[in-house]
């Protein structure tokens, strides 16, 4: 633990009994949550920071937007709009958040994306629209409890698993780890590619899931090719390079790459960072850029970049993908 985390956990007991408070008068119904007509899944964590929301919400979108009217509904965090907004092709990341802008680039022409701080309103909204959703992703809001989901998926790191954490401000937690009894899967993110069996059994001894919850394991997958706003690289033809990041955790990008053996410098900005005129102005000094997906969303919109911006796309792998699938399927057949 760090020296300043050791001098705040004093004050765990405080947020600790706060945040149980909260959740007990959920339970017990005084605070009232809101369930809804139409299937509801919640991907979201326990923790503060990257556990790969996006890319998960992603991952159900593929594997619904064939057969239902997806929608998904985030807060739209740092945009510059308030209340209820459906994304069209005149948004950017700025009145959507950046990852609801990639939601919505990705997939603008078979789902909605809209973003709403107050998630019933937002539900409310999408279902008065003529095209209505038939089922609504909830980006991370797990602990937006005003909102009952039917169906609520818990993400955790290989890294930083949440039964080995604190509650803030001395850990990383937002609630205590007995917040994940109110998951129906648990998903154990950005594991090695090559983890074992044996590994999988321990981590799921550790994690010590209720009899009703599914535990699994998923990767990143990082593609041979990057994109760019009109054309493609492979990774094998790259020379040296900047990367660039604005995302919580950048390390295991970082180890890809480094895996490649590439040369490359990094510039490591915070989580969802606002580009200054001065952080553009070193950008357009550098030969060739790649960052992340996320942050080309802010990224792309200064065309003195457009020639050397890429970002190097990902998917995740799940260990059991036909049960995980089949989960999901179930619970949506179940609501209809």
């Amino acid at each position: 633990m760090k020296f300043y985390r050791k001098i705040l956990f004093p004050f765990v007991p405080v947020y600790y009994a706060v945040t149980c408070l909260r959740n007990k008068l959920y339970d017990i119904g005084i605070k009232k949550s809101v369930a809804f007509n139409l299937p509801v899944i919640c991907v979201g964590n326990l923790s503060v920071g990257g556990t790969g929301k996006t890319p998960m919400i992603e991952y159900l979108i593929e594997m619904l937007k064939n057969e239902y009217k997806v929608a998904t509904l985030s807060r739209g965090y740092k945009r510059k709009t308030k209340g209820f907004q459906l994304a069209t092709e005149n948004d950017t990341d700025e009145t959507l958040g950046d990852e609801p802008f990639q939601f919505y680039s990705k997939f603008k022409n078979t789902i909605h994306v809209a973003v709403d701080a107050e998630r019933t309103h937002g539900i409310k909204t999408l279902q008065k629209l003529e095209n209505s959703p038939e089922i609504i992703l909830l980006d991370d809001a797990f602990q937006h409890r005003k909102v009952k989901a039917g169906f609520n998926i818990l993400l955790t790191t290989y890294a930083d698993i949440y039964t080995k954490d604190f509650v803030l401000p001395a850990g990383n937690l937002r609630e205590p780890a007995s917040g994940a009894k109110r998951a129906q899967i648990i998903v154990v993110t950005k594991c090695p590619l090559d983890l074992t069996e044996s590994e999988k059994e321990q981590i799921t001894k550790e994690l010590n899931p209720e009899a009703y919850q599914s535990v699994f394991f998923s990767s990143v997958v990082y593609s041979d090719v990057l994109q760019s706003i009109d054309c493609s690289m492979k990774i094998s033809d790259l020379k040296a390079f900047t990367l660039v990041t604005g995302i919580a955790n950048a390390k295991s990008l970082v180890d890809h790459l480094k895996g490649k053996h590439l040369a490359f410098e990094h510039l490591n900005y915070k989580d969802h960072y606002e580009f200054t005129e001065q952080d553009i102005a070193e950008l357009n000094t550098k030969e060739l850029i790649v960052t992340t997906e996320k942050d080309f969303m802010r990224l792309q919109k200064y065309k003195s970049l457009k020639e050397k911006l890429f970002y190097l796309p990902i998917t995740i792998a799940i260990d059991d993908s036909l049960k995980f699938d089949g989960l999901i399927k179930e619970f949506v057949a179940s609501k209809r």
